[in-house]
């Protein structure tokens, strides 16, 4: 269903920057100011996974890459890598989500026979002001659902009935919960989970739901029993996030080009970023853990396949 840019990767690793000299992939993407801003995961020799900042004008060659990482592991909780990023404007804020990998804190890792790493949820925001000039003044981190092992998190970019809400993974299904300060979460249930061979093994939030006409437009992704990541999507109800409209029932987008199935951890079409501009979806996604393609549809094909 999606067609694949002719140039992809349109991100690749930078052997002379050590913090993405292995692996760029797994990328945030927003549409502000004209432009399409990329917040991508990279990972150095070391595997420590730090956010990169990327933009293009166009949604499909870059026109600026910052030489830096913007997000970087500062504490026990995040101490192996800042992972998979998201985000999400809500009126002047856009927050990002990010698996923090880190220790359990206050565990004495020499005394057990467990292993002391875990990946759980990350939150920071930053201003839009603060976001297009480059000022990377980032909130304060915090951890919503501390010490479970929890990824794959997506703030809608609405409230409900003055709540926030989040789809988030545990594994194998996607939760959906509710806050009304964006720290303290409950009613937690589960939102979705495998009903497809290509998606048997577990799935997970893609790309933070985007407002259209006829329902929000989520991309999620599904894992093979064979361990192939594909991504499909599926409408919610424009009044209520808990509830489906239409799933559709296969991968709008399979592994098949050498970059997504050669590399780090092959076979891996993997969505965390997804824009509306000029009528088109453009799907952002990591092949292989390895580089960053896009992908794009017009907007009225999703609504064809939905029969909506």
């Amino acid at each position: 269903m999606l067609q694949r840019f002719k140039q992809n990767p349109i991100l690749e690793p930078i052997e002379s920057h050590p913090w993405e000299s292995k692996m760029v992939f797994n990328t945030a993407a927003i549409y502000l100011d004209k432009k399409v801003h990329l917040l991508y995961r990279a990972s150095d020799a070391n595997n420590i996974s730090t956010i990169g900042y990327a933009s293009s004008k166009d949604g499909f060659h870059i026109d600026e890459r910052i030489q830096n990482p913007v997000l970087s592991p500062q504490s026990e909780e995040d101490c192996y890598g800042c992972e998979d990023p998201r985000i999400t404007k809500i009126e002047e804020q856009l927050h990002i989500t990010y698996t923090a990998y880190g220790r359990i804190p206050g565990m004495d890792g020499s005394k057990t026979r467990i292993s002391m790493r875990l990946p759980q949820i990350g939150l920071t925001s930053i201003s839009i002001g603060d976001f297009l000039n480059h000022t990377w003044n980032f909130s304060k981190r915090i951890y919503p659902l501390q010490g479970v092992e929890n990824k794959d998190c997506v703030i809608f970019p609405e409230k409900f009935g003055g709540k926030y809400v989040i789809y988030h993974r545990v594994s194998p299904y996607i939760w959906i919960c509710y806050s009304d300060d964006l720290v303290h979460w409950y009613d937690h249930n589960i939102l979705m989970g495998p009903q497809q061979k290509w998606e048997l093994f577990k799935i997970g939030a893609g790309a933070p739901p985007l407002k259209t006409e006829k329902g929000w437009l989520f991309i999620f992704h599904g894992v093979s029993s064979s361990l192939v990541y594909c991504p499909s999507f599926a409408f919610i109800d424009l009044e209520d996030p808990s509830k489906i409209i239409y799933r559709h029932p296969k991968p709008i987008l399979e592994p098949v080009m050498k970059y997504e199935k050669e590399g780090i951890v092959p076979n891996v079409v993997f969505v965390e970023g997804v824009v509306i501009k000029d009528e088109t979806v453009f799907v952002y996604y990591g092949g292989a853990d390895t580089v960053i393609g896009v992908a794009t549809a017009p907007l009225s094909r999703f609504f064809e396949l939905a029969g909506l």
